[in-house]
């Protein structure tokens, strides 16, 4: 399988790296915003083509899927030209950052019948696995979710500390990894959803704390609590509160309660949640299925963040 990525930066080269590990898979061109840099990661990792234009790459004809890790505006418009070339694509969380484009990307979907799948690496991280696997066996419920989502970015920076061309977004870019995981955990629909944020940055324009609060039909609650103020540690902690113990999630990692190491090495086939993502998506396209976070399947988290959305609007 021939692929092509765009966007080639940080979260970009974890698409590539966790690709190596996948057999049969290949990825055969990236596309770059600036040439001269998508050179050189291309020639870091043995790509042979290299464009700043993602209309180039959908005309190879050898390119059977695309992933998408570009900024978050460009998601939805870029996802439907993969579609419409006949590519089956992946793009990466968020899907889009309004609900129109959500449901633009979902419309086309159905019209082509392509796999597009959107990147909630949560749903596949082993902690979130072997949480979700013993929650589906009945061996446990969740009574609370209680989430930290912190970064230290005052400055428009990526993960690598390297400026970002374009700005980040706690709401439409990291809450949704908590809201569709919520979702996907206690397999219940959101029934109440309320936010607050901070003041605007004055040169970012964008809030650089919030809080959420998520409540499921049965009464199951998220409390959620997101900055881009917090000097460390730095990331995204996932506390799960059930009727039969506490666990701490770590990214690809999990401990109980008392900071117990619970062992997830054999969850699944590898211990990095990207790969195991990439794995998937590529799988669907070979079998002719729906994958895990189809864009079907995750729209429900779009449509409670424009519902939070909404409510920061009204408070404002």
């Amino acid at each position: 399988m021939k692929v092509a990525l765009a966007g080639a930066g940080a979260f970009g080269v974890k698409h590539i790296e966790g690709i190596q590990n996948i057999d049969g898979v290949e990825v055969v061109s990236v596309v770059g915003r600036e040439l001269q840099s998508t050179q050189a990661t291309a020639d870091k990792y043995g790509i042979g083509h290299v464009t700043t234009d993602l209309a180039e790459s959908l005309a190879l004809p050898d390119v059977d899927a695309v992933i998408l890790c570009t900024p978050t505006s460009m998601h939805a418009a870029q996802a439907m030209q993969c579609m419409q070339a006949g590519k089956h694509v992946q793009v990466e969380i968020p899907l889009a950052d309004n609900l129109a484009d959500a449901q633009a990307v979902v419309d086309m979907q159905k019209a082509t019948g392509l796999v597009c799948m959107v990147g909630h690496t949560r749903r596949f991280n082993p902690s979130h696995q072997w949480m979700h696997n013993s929650i589906q066996s009945g061996e446990r419920s969740i009574q609370q979710m209680d989430v930290q989502t912190y970064f230290f970015r005052r400055k428009n920076i990526n993960a690598l500390g390297e400026a970002r061309s374009w700005t980040d977004h706690l709401l439409w870019h990291h809450a949704a990894h908590t809201v569709d995981l919520f979702q996907y955990q206690t397999g219940e629909a959101i029934t109440v959803a309320n936010a607050i944020q901070g003041p605007i940055h004055p040169e970012l324009g964008i809030a650089m704390d919030m809080s959420i609060q998520l409540k499921t039909e049965s009464g199951k609650i998220c409390t959620l609590s997101l900055s881009f103020n917090n000097d460390g540690p730095l990331g995204t902690f996932f506390r799960y509160i059930c009727d039969n113990g506490t666990f701490i999630a770590r990214y690809d990692d999990l401990v109980d309660g008392k900071e117990q190491v619970i062992d997830v090495t054999n969850v699944d086939v590898s211990m990095n949640g990207i790969e195991l993502q990439d794995r998937e998506f590529f799988a669907a396209i070979k079998d002719g299925r729906e994958p895990n976070s189809s864009v079907a399947k995750v729209f429900a988290c779009y449509q409670t963040l424009h519902e939070l959305e909404q409510s920061l609007n009204r408070v404002a």
